[in-house]
């Protein structure tokens, strides 16, 4: 089969552009390259693989875990199953709070940021490339995670420091900033079968009404905290008012910020000291 030939096969059961993104997946090529070579015969090993990637695909395989990237940000960052798939709503909490960091320290320089529940370090590499002078520092209790993390950030060139440790278990340091998309979903909650199915759990599941993660991290944070300081959250977009009272019920002398994302939801939270 030619390549035109496959482009037509895989858009029988999928959208045009994941065809070609698959197809040029196991091309080794740019997806725009392909129509340069659509006279060209590919083997049947490739030609299998091809079916076998659109045959997942057909069967709700999120196309970021099969094609083994995704864009975030700018960055291209490796992902598999071990870690979540980052969100619009993340570029959005990541955008906010360097506005915010470069309004609260104007000079940035030798800031410690520590990334909290990091997965993939889609976060922390993002900060550390749009703030090239201030530590990361990526945590996960996830040792599997840890390993995409780390290897996100040789792939990209960004040094960070990289600690296995359950929420603050193993941090022993102070930071300016404190950033985290935690575990937000209630453990009985609805959500799509292709995220329930696919990304892992202890990723997903903040407890009963997923605030489990927002309670453990507010109890202590103030410990590993500098004097003047930033926290941000993501969160689920009905926990504003229970994530507000937490932080009031650990925090003094704070100005909270909320803001909505691109679709009106509620889906940030600051909380800043200066």
């Amino acid at each position: 089969m030619t390549v035109e030939e496959l482009i037509v096969h895989g858009k029988k059961y999928l959208h045009s552009m994941e065809a070609k993104m698959l197809l040029a997946n196991v091309l080794e090529c740019d997806p725009l390259y392909l129509i340069n070579i659509l006279d060209n015969v590919i083997e049947d090993e490739k030609i299998e693989k091809y079916k076998k990637l659109i045959e997942a695909r057909i069967n709700n395989k999120p196309l970021q875990y099969i094609l083994g990237t995704t864009n975030f940000y700018g960055l291209e960052l490796t992902v598999n199953e071990n870690v979540l798939i980052p969100r619009f709503e993340t570029e959005e909490l990541v955008e906010n709070t360097i506005l915010l960091i470069e309004k609260v320290f104007p000079d940035s320089k030798n800031l410690n940021i520590l990334d909290l529940c990091c997965g993939s370090g889609a976060i922390g590499l993002v900060i550390k490339k749009k703030l090239p002078h201030v530590n990361v520092t990526m945590s996960d209790i996830s040792k599997n995670a840890l390993e995409i993390a780390s290897l996100n950030s040789k792939k990209l060139g960004l040094e960070t420091k990289i600690i296995e440790s359950d929420l603050f278990q193993n941090i022993d340091n102070k930071f300016d900033v404190i950033i985290s998309n935690p575990p937000y979903i209630g453990d009985d909650e609805k959500i799509d079968d292709i995220v329930s199915k696919n990304e892992p759990p202890l990723a997903l599941y903040g407890g009963p009404c997923g605030l489990d993660f927002y309670e453990r991290i507010l109890k202590d944070i103030k410990y590993y905290l500098h004097d003047k300081f930033i926290i941000s959250f993501e969160i689920g977009c009905t926990q504003r008012e229970a994530v507000l009272n937490i932080a009031n019920k650990y925090l003094k002398n704070i100005e909270i910020i909320t803001k909505k994302d691109l679709s009106g939801k509620d889906r940030m939270i600051f909380i800043v000291r200066k």
